[in-house]
C-alpha cells in the first residue's frame, strides 16, 4: 500500500507526480538489483552510478550541466528522497549526497567548477560528499578549527579534522569549510572543493553506525588546495553552508517521511491480517489508535516538508523557518510512528530482517544530521522572534528586507 493522494495537493504541479509515480516504478525493481546491506560501500557505488545512467542525478544539478531544471526544484528533491526511502534508506542516502556533496558548488561555485564537477555527478560517474563537522564543531559552525592559510601562489594549506562525514572514504570530492581568518567566528571561514586524491586528505577512521553507510573521519594534513577551488568568496564559508542546507534540510525531512509512511504501512497491513484473540489486530481500539496517530504524524509531516519545498520553489530567499521545522516535525514524528509500528508487530517488530527493525535504525540518525532536533528549536524560535521584532519596527532594513 502506497498512498500518494497527497500528490493531488496544490503544492505539486503535473509534472512532480509524473516524476514521483515514475521513480517509484523504477525504484520498485532496480533498487533489488543493487542494494546489498552487507557490502554497504559497494552498494552506495553501485547505486550513485544506477541513479546517473538511469537519469535520476538529474535533479540534484542544475539544467546547464546536465541536469533537469534550471535551477534546485526543491519539491523534487524531497520527492525523490521520501520516494527512494519508502523503499531502502541506502538508496535515499546514495541519492542525497550527490546533491548535499555538489549543491555549495551549484549555489555559489565559479564556473569552471561547476563546468567540472556537475556533470560527473549527474551521470553516477563521481561520488560527492560535504566536510563540515569536526569533533568539537558539529551545530556550532562558528567553532570550527580546521584552517586554510595561504601556500604559495594562489593556494590554501588545509590542516584539521572533519568528522562524521557521509561518504567519507568513498567520495571523489569532498567540499570542505575552514577558518580562513576574513573575521572572527563564523565571518572567517571559507568553502573549497578538494579531490579526494590530493595529497595530505586521510581517511583517518571509517565510523560504524546502528544503520551503516559510508562513515569517516578526515584528517588534513599540510593539503594543498588551489584557490581557484575556493567555492564562493573569501570568508563566505558560513554563508555558503547554511545556503545549502537551507536548500537541503527539507529534504531530510521527506527522507524521514518516505521512512514513516513505510512504518504505517508495514503496520496496517500486518494489524489486518494478524489474529488476536479470535479477530483482527486491527479490530482493538488501542490499535485503531495507534494507526490514526501515525496516519496524522505522516500528513502533518507531509504538509510540513511541502510547504517548505514549495516556500522555496515559489522564490524566497531563505525558508530558514520553514526548513527546521519541517525537518524538526518529521523526523521527531517518524521516529513515534516506526515506534508505533514495531509495537504493533510485537516480538517480531525487533527481529533483524524484518522491515521496520530495519527502519527503527535508520530514523534514528535523521534526528540529528543536518542539525539536530534541539538546534532546530533554536533556529524556529529565533526566526520568531526576528519576525516579532521586524513586525514591532516596521521601519527597520530587516521588516523592509523581508517585506
Amino acid at each position: 500500500m502506497i498512498d500518494q493522494s497527497f500528490l493531488s495537493w496544490p503544492f505539486f504541479e503535473e509534472r512532480h507526480r509524473r516524476f514521483a509515480h515514475a521513480l517509484g516504478e523504477w525504484a520498485d525493481t532496480a533498487l533489488e538489483e543493487e542494494v546489498d546491506h552487507d557490502d554497504v560501500d559497494g552498494s552506495c557505488r553501485a547505486l550513485v552510478r544506477r541513479l546517473g545512467e538511469d537519469g535520476w542525478l538529474k535533479v540534484v544539478v542544475p539544467h546547464d550541466y546536465g541536469g533537469l531544471t534550471p535551477a534546485f526544484d526543491v519539491r523534487l528533491l524531497c520527492l525523490a528522497r521520501e520516494t527512494l526511502a519508502y523503499r531502502d534508506g541506502l538508496a535515499d542516502f546514495a541519492f542525497a549526497m550527490q546533491g548535499l556533496g555538489t549543491g555549495a558548488v551549484t549555489l555559489f561555485g565559479s564556473d569552471a567548477l561547476k563546468g567540472f564537477y556537475l556533470p560527473r555527478v549527474a551521470r553516477g560517474e563521481a561520488i560527492a560528499a560535504f566536510a563540515l563537522s569536526e569533533p568539537e564543531a558539529g551545530s556550532d559552525v562558528a567553532a570550527m578549527a580546521t584552517t586554510a592559510t595561504p601556500d604559495g601562489a594562489g593556494h590554501v594549506r588545509i590542516d584539521g579534522v572533519k568528522t562524521w562525514i557521509s561518504n567519507g572514504g568513498i567520495a571523489d570530492h569532498y567540499v570542505v569549510f575552514a577558518r580562513s581568518g576574513e573575521g572572527p567566528g563564523a565571518r572567517g571561514l571559507s568553502a573549497y572543493m578538494v579531490d579526494a586524491d590530493t595529497p595530505g586528505l586521510i581517511v583517518e577512521e571509517r565510523i560504524d553506525t546502528i544503520a551503516p553507510h559510508p562513515l569517516a573521519t578526515l584528517r588534513f594534513e599540510g593539503c594543498r588546495v588551489p584557490l581557484s577551488h575556493r567555492i564562493g568568496a573569501p570568508g563566505e564559508g558560513f554563508k555558503v553552508a547554511m545556503a545549502t542546507l537551507d536548500v537541503f534540510r527539507s529534504t531530510v525531512g521527506a527522507a524521514a517521511l518516505g521512512f514513516a509512511r513505510r512504518a504505517m504501512d508495514e503496520a496496517l497491513k500486518h494489524a489486518s491480517s494478524r489474529h488476536l484473540f479470535g479477530a483482527p489486530l486491527s479490530d482493538l481500539q488501542m490499535t485503531q489508535a495507534a494507526l490514526a496517530e501515525m496516519g496524522t504524524l505522516v500528513d502533518t509531516s507531509a504538509l510540513a516538508v511541502y510547504r517548505a519545498a514549495w516556500t522555496k520553489d515559489h522564490g524566497a530567499p531563505r525558508i530558514t523557518r520553514e526548513a527546521a521545522l519541517a525537518k524538526l516535525h518529521a523526523t521527531e514524528s517518524a521516529q513515534t510512528v516506526i515506534d508505533k509500528a514495531v509495537q504493533i508487530f510485537g516480538g517480531a517488530g525487533v527481529r533483524k530482517g524484518m522491515k521496520v527493525e530495519e527502519l527503527y535504525r535508520d530514523i534514528r540518525a535523521l534526528r540529528i544530521y543536518e542539525g539536530a532536533t534541539e538546534v532546530q528549536k533554536v533556529v524556529i524560535a529565533r526566526e520568531m522572534l526576528k519576525l516579532l521584532a521586524a513586525q514591532s519596527h516596521p521601519g527597520t532594513a530587516s521588516h523592509r528586507a523581508s517585506a
